[in-house]
């Protein structure tokens, strides 16, 4: 008994292993992603060659292996599509020499152990990935079924049926989500799935793939290099998305900018506004905002995009005005107010978010709870979190004809805790180095000799 769980340990260990290696063994690619298939206990995948090393599976070598597989395998097809996915997650983030533990894979491991023919191919054309969905609907003649672990608990499924379930699975991570606990909560939806297709006995084809890498190293372009140099691989930027504008027949008035808009009741599941706000074609309204010399407005009506709440407005409300002990104008963000329902909460900014009149604000963290600069003012705004990250905005002085903003007033201070050890560890390395000139400054040598032919000297204690 003992020598048959310990047998089917290693064929686990060595089947991920297997997959790993195989993931290592292709370089790194601009648009490629891996597949996984596998089929349920009793049935066998057709074999496929496996590719040399660098080589990409184009579209038409997938759709030529699809077609014999579904020649044999069931027809009940699982499809898990996940936004975003690189060979790089598996290498990083999976199990390798018994350490399943701290595996972010684990029901997958499982579910490549149990088929007795998996398919890895570890860098597929991504475009290829892109039109799975659409070869299997041809292959299958029925249009693909999107469903989650709880949809599919009351579905009955026909093994004699042709059935195309589509399980979407994300990559996105949040303000304290890493990759691997996205990983890991997706294979837990893997591992649901099995378990209910194994329960309803129900034979299975699966496939797990994304619909982009996750991870896009460029190889730069040989045209106009010499054939003698060395050039280094850059990684692609994500395109940056442009600020939000308020504009007046005058011209623009207000401009807004961040990575993440993220709020959050009663420390329930982070709802973030960014892509509603900043991406194309995105929801958000500016009607209610205004701007003047001295104050300015800006309202985000999301209407009913975000769930349960409808009105949801963001609401920033700032204003100038001149000191006289710098000689200039300085603007404050006076109040963020959030409108939800028919409840306003209202929050405080101008005690940390300030800036010159001509210049744009930044932060890298504006938030309400832990060295808030949003200081809570009224009772329900204790009950929200805010979260801005990369958070840029300027309320006056904008040029005309322009999108980017002025330059920068930071919330990081000059003397940051870094320049202070080191101002005061140099400060005390020159006292002792001043205490020790002092004291080697005091030594005083012998001026007089003692002459053994002649009289002994004597010295008088006041010497």
């Amino acid at each position: 008994m003992a020598g048959s769980e310990s047998s089917s340990k290693l064929r686990t260990i060595m089947a991920f292993i297997a997959l790993l290696f195989a993931l290592l063994s292709t370089g790194h690619g601009s648009s490629q992603v891996p597949l996984v298939m596998w089929s349920s206990e009793g049935h066998t995948l057709p074999p496929m060659a496996s590719p040399a090393a660098g080589h990409i599976i184009s579209n038409d070598q997938l759709m030529s292996y699809l077609n014999s597989a579904l020649g044999s395998a069931p027809h009940n097809v699982l499809l898990f599509l996940q936004d975003k996915l690189s060979k790089d997650d598996f290498t990083r983030y999976g199990g390798v020499f018994g350490n399943n533990h701290e595996s972010a894979f684990p029901n997958l491991e499982s579910a490549l152990q149990t088929s007795s023919s998996p398919l890895v191919l570890p860098a597929l054309s991504w475009l290829g990935a892109s039109a799975v969905p659409g070869m299997l609907q041809e292959k299958l003649g029925v249009s693909p079924l999107s469903v989650d672990p709880d949809t599919l608990e009351h579905l009955r499924l026909n093994a004699s049926d042709n059935t195309l379930l589509l399980i979407i699975l994300p990559y996105s991570t949040g303000a304290y989500l890493s990759c691997k606990e996205v990983l890991r909560s997706n294979d837990e939806v893997i591992g649901k799935v099995l378990s209910i297709m194994k329960a309803q006995g129900v034979p299975y084809t699966a496939i797990y793939t994304g619909l982009k890498p996750s991870r896009v190293i460029e190889e730069p372009s040989m045209v106009g290099q010499s054939s003698l140099g060395r050039s280094l691989l850059q990684a692609v930027v994500d395109e940056v998305k442009p600020p939000l504008m308020f504009n007046t027949t005058s011209g623009p008035c207000i401009m807004l900018w961040a990575q993440n808009l993220n709020v959050s009741f009663n420390t329930q599941e982070w709802i973030d506004l960014g892509p509603l706000t900043f991406a194309p074609g995105g929801t958000v309204s500016t009607a209610g905002s205004f701007c003047n010399e001295t104050n300015s407005q800006l309202v985000l009506d999301y209407g009913s995009s975000v769930p349960t709440y409808n009105p949801f407005r963001l609401i920033f409300s700032m204003s100038q005005r001149r000191y006289p002990v710098s000689a200039r104008n300085w603007f404050t963000l006076d109040t963020v107010k959030l409108l939800f329902n028919a409840d306003t909460a209202t929050y405080n900014g101008s005690r940390g978010i300030y800036a010159p009149a001509e210049y744009s604000f930044h932060c890298q963290n504006v938030n309400s709870f832990r060295n808030a600069l949003l200081v809570p003012r009224t009772h329900n705004a204790t009950q929200w979190r805010i979260l801005f990250t990369d958070f840029q905005i300027q309320g006056f002085s904008i040029l005309n004809r322009t999108t980017d903003f002025s330059y920068a007033s930071d919330c990081a201070g000059f003397f940051t805790p870094g320049i202070w050890m080191g101002l005061i560890t140099s400060l005390l390395m020159l006292l002792i180095l001043t205490y020790g000139m002092h004291m080697i400054m005091q030594l005083r040598s012998m001026d007089r000799f003692d002459d053994p032919k002649g009289p002994s000297i004597s010295v008088p204690q006041s010497e």
